[in-house]
């Protein structure tokens, strides 16, 4: 809601150059693609790539200020973003949700298919111990667009376990795709299918239990509420 109040107030002015900046790092990081596989994601590579797109010398400086990180999250949350775009109105509406997702995901990473060593790289950078927090929400970020972009905008309790089941299924389809050598990643796409598949499952049976027992114990939820505010009465008691 802030998010929305923010950018009804906002300057146009700052709007426009807030736009601009992030055309120029889409442009750097792109630039940047042939270069990772030889310099890997350092400072070298975005200074070619600055070269290479016509940008100063100092731009990697700028528009990255963080460093290299802040360029390999720029990549994630830009792949991100080009997935949304790529499905619109990829995926009729009657589409099974798997099926939407399977699209999502496939064509996320199909986008990239020429540049995976740059991923490989990206994800090197990740797993160090201190960029881990950033590997976790660049996950975070790619499981909600991946839901976004396959036409999910729930905000009910469902928002957080869909969001935690994608993130697993992405991440390993993800590791399979980077060293599948199989003609089209076929048997990538066919991995995240046996997987969404299963997640839809599991999902379908939740849903029959929740109801199931909402069924039989229409006043579980007062009961589960009764009991915790009694725990956590004894509990203080205690202490």
């Amino acid at each position: 809601m802030a998010g929305h109040a923010g950018k009804a107030g906002a300057n146009p002015q700052e709007e426009s150059a807030g736009g601009e900046r992030r055309s120029r790092q889409d442009r750097l990081v792109l630039a940047a693609l042939a270069h990772v596989p030889f310099d890997g994601w350092s400072d070298l590579a975005l200074e070619r790539a600055a070269r290479d797109c016509g940008l100063p010398p100092d731009a990697p400086g700028y528009l990255f200020p963080r460093g290299v990180i802040d360029a390999v999250d720029h990549f994630a949350s830009l792949a991100d973003r080009l997935m949304i775009e790529d499905m619109q109105g990829v995926c009729e509406d009657k589409s099974r949700v798997q099926d939407k997702l399977h699209r999502a995901i496939r064509m996320r990473l199909e986008r990239w298919s020429s540049f995976r060593e740059a991923v490989r790289r990206g994800l090197l950078l990740y797993a160090l111990p201190s960029n881990m927090p950033r590997a976790v929400a660049a996950t975070a970020r790619t499981a909600d667009a991946v839901w976004r972009a396959a036409g999910d905008s729930s905000h009910d309790f469902n928002w957080y376990t869909k969001r935690a089941s994608i993130s697993g299924i992405y991440t390993a389809t993800l590791l399979y795709w980077l060293d599948d050598p199989s003609d089209g990643c076929e048997k990538t796409w066919d991995f995240l299918h046996r997987n969404l598949d299963g997640m839809g499952k599991a999902i379908k049976a939740r849903t029959s239990l929740q109801k199931r027992c909402a069924a039989m114990m229409p006043d579980l939820p007062g009961l589960l509420s009764s009991f915790g505010y009694q725990a956590a009465r004894r509990g203080s008691r205690r202490m």
